[in-house]
């Protein structure tokens, strides 16, 4: 059975043992402070020549109740226990009723804290035990049945109160700690989809690539050599661009990690852009569909890096689609930059195919490729559509967002 560690506000052995030569004089300064605590407030509250002074009365009595602040914190236990039996011996003495209600109001302080910190099989006798302390107190301090009365459920209330103040802290920390866990989870899951179209995005066109070229050369070897030759070749450089492209997107992913002593950093070289579409086109036409890519608007100007990313990706998986499925042998790559958006659009002339009705989840057939381009859209804020064309073949059509440029003479916001 798992052991359960200890409260958050309970110190414990290891840590006691572990604290700092600072941490361990306040604790005995707080623990003499507690104990010094009874003798101050029954001081203050006993009958006497000092009854002449109330306002000494009422200092000692603060003072007392304040000697238990250091030590609330820690031990909320002790305090409570400290508070009640110097309430409760103090009110013996039959002392004014007015000088009992700061140790009154401090005892429900601290049962409103043991609501708030500590399990409600402590919490709900602490606070029995409590209001029938301050009762018997009330005997002493009180004269007349209906000044009892009105005093009994004076302390009720107030103790009602502090239960309530203190199961409030308990709810606004739960709340806390589930948002916290929430986001914490959130964040999880973003980066695992975002890992999982780096790596989708990285390894899905160079192994269909790849693949198409092994068939090919495993069909022709014995024939024509030659072009067996070049399909090892196409390989060897897709196999290459794959590991490169692998190496990089994992040191991106350990860009917030330290390199360990005696490793060597993980390679990171620049990501790949818009500027990489005639390479990407020229796999493709190995692998037997010729791309053609047409550049429109103003190219002279980049794109932001992740819009630049974004659309590769969003070409490179429409590409791997092509060449995997849609059984075409050509392709058009359209590039249009306006003020503020980019459109892609891939259209291809494969056979006509029968329109699928939309699905949050991608059979196993169909893939994440669809799924991860509309996503790398939405988080630009941008749209993606993507389906079959009525004239046969696939159409897919991306927007993202361009920052707006600053206009000369515009002042800064």
């Amino acid at each position: 059975m798992p052991a359960t560690g200890p409260p958050a506000d309970a110190p414990s052995a290891t840590r006691t043992a572990d604290a700092p030569p600072g941490g361990r004089t306040s604790a005995t300064l707080a623990w003499c402070a507690a104990a010094a605590h009874p003798f101050v407030l029954f001081a203050g509250l006993q009958a006497g020549p000092i009854r002449t002074a109330p306002e000494l009365r009422i200092l000692l009595v603060a003072i007392g109740t304040g000697l238990l602040l250091p030590l609330l914190r820690r031990r909320p236990e002790v305090v409570l226990g400290l508070l009640l039996v110097g309430l409760f011996a103090a009110s013996t003495t039959r002392p004014s009723a007015g000088l009992t209600y700061l140790p009154v109001l401090a005892a429900d302080a601290c049962v409103g804290r043991l609501v708030a910190h500590r399990p409600l099989r402590v919490a709900l006798p602490a606070a029995a035990v409590t209001l029938a302390v301050q009762i018997g107190s009330a005997l002493y301090t009180t004269s007349g049945q209906d000044v009892f009365v009105t005093t009994v459920v004076a302390l009720a209330l107030a103790m009602f109160t502090a239960g309530l103040l203190g199961h409030s802290s308990r709810e606004r920390r739960s709340h806390a700690a589930e948002l916290r866990a929430r986001t914490a989870a959130e964040a999880v899951t973003a980066e695992r989809l975002r890992i999982a179209r780096e790596l989708h995005d990285v390894i899905a066109h160079s192994i269909g690539v790849i693949a198409i070229q092994a068939g090919v050369g495993r069909r022709v070897i014995e024939t024509q050599p030659a072009e067996a030759r070049n399909a090892l070749a196409t390989i060897e450089t897709t196999s290459r661009e794959t590991l490169a492209g692998l190496r990089r997107t994992l040191g991106l992913l350990r860009a917030s990690a330290k390199d360990a002593p005696g490793h060597a950093p993980a390679p990171r070289g620049p990501a790949p852009g818009l500027a990489d579409l005639e390479r990407l086109a020229a796999s493709t036409a190995d692998a037997g569909v010729r791309v053609e890519v047409r550049r429109l608007g103003d190219p002279g100007r980049p794109p932001p890096p992740e819009v630049d990313l974004a659309a590769y990706r969003i070409v490179q998986e429409s590409l791997t689609n092509v060449v995997r499925h849609a059984g075409a042998r050509a392709c058009r790559v359209t590039l249009e930059r306006g003020e503020d958006v980019l459109l892609v659009e891939i259209t291809d002339d494969g056979p006509p195919t029968p329109a699928a009705p939309p699905s949050p989840v991608p059979s196993p057939e169909e893939g994440y490729g669809i799924v991860g381009m509309r996503e790398r859209a939405a988080l630009l804020g941008g749209r993606f559509s993507a389906g079959p064309r009525a004239g046969g073949g696939f159409h897919v059509t991306a927007e993202l967002p361009l920052p707006h440029p600053a206009r000369k003479g515009t002042p800064a916001p």
